[in-house]
């Protein structure tokens, strides 16, 4: 059975549970998806099938023949499988293969915040505010030390490029499914804005 579907971030609502909570949860439009493509061990030297999403306006030739008879989708996505036998090119999956309760990871691109400062996107706490410093408030502060290693650290946090990356939530409860309105709902944030790309997979048992 294949383990996840392809789907778009509709936004944020709420929802009653049965006890009267009231939990935030995240609507997704989740398929419907079609099997375009099925890869084995003994041809490919792994196990997955691909999945088309969404309404394609425009595709080349290679695109087309790769699609024959099967819709144009505009995304296309790979879910890895353990077995993929009794699985067909043309199958349909939708959010049923999703249950109530249910740990899910979603995987989406974050949204982009452009060049920020240490402070916004490290939560540094940033310099002192009195005894005459200025200019210093939101100021990284020491980036290495001197002669030994006498140089700047890999990895060290500094100011650049926030958001826009590929990012993965776990362990995400399956509030709702509907697969008659292709309706996903899922408790808390998913990453991406409105109308993004979302690839949404069953967790593996461990919290995994």
């Amino acid at each position: 059975m294949i383990p996840g579907i392809i789907g778009k971030k509709l936004g944020m609502t709420q929802l009653f549970r049965d006890d009267g909570t009231l939990e935030a949860v995240t609507a997704i439009e989740a398929g419907p998806c079609v099997v375009t493509q099925v890869k084995t061990a003994a041809r490919d030297g792994y196990e997955a099938a691909q999945l088309g999403f969404g309404p394609a306006k425009r595709l080349n030739r290679p695109e087309r023949g790769h699609l024959k008879g099967l819709g144009l989708f505009r995304h296309l996505r790979e879910f890895r499988l353990q077995d993929a036998s009794g699985l067909e090119v043309g199958q349909r999956v939708d959010v049923s293969i999703f249950r109530e309760g249910e740990l899910v990871n979603v995987t989406g691109t974050s949204k982009g915040k452009g060049f920020a400062g240490v402070v916004k996107r490290h939560g540094f706490a940033g310099g002192p505010k009195s005894h005459g410093q200025s200019d210093r408030h939101r100021a990284p502060g020491s980036i290495g030390a001197t002669t030994s290693p006498g140089r700047v650290l890999k990895g060290t946090r500094m100011a650049g490029h926030m958001g826009n990356r590929r990012v993965t939530v776990r362990n995400l409860e399956v509030v709702k499914a509907d697969a008659d309105r292709n309706l996903l709902l899922l408790k808390g944030a998913v990453p991406g804005s409105r109308n993004s790309l979302l690839l949404i997979q069953k967790a593996k048992p461990g919290g995994g």
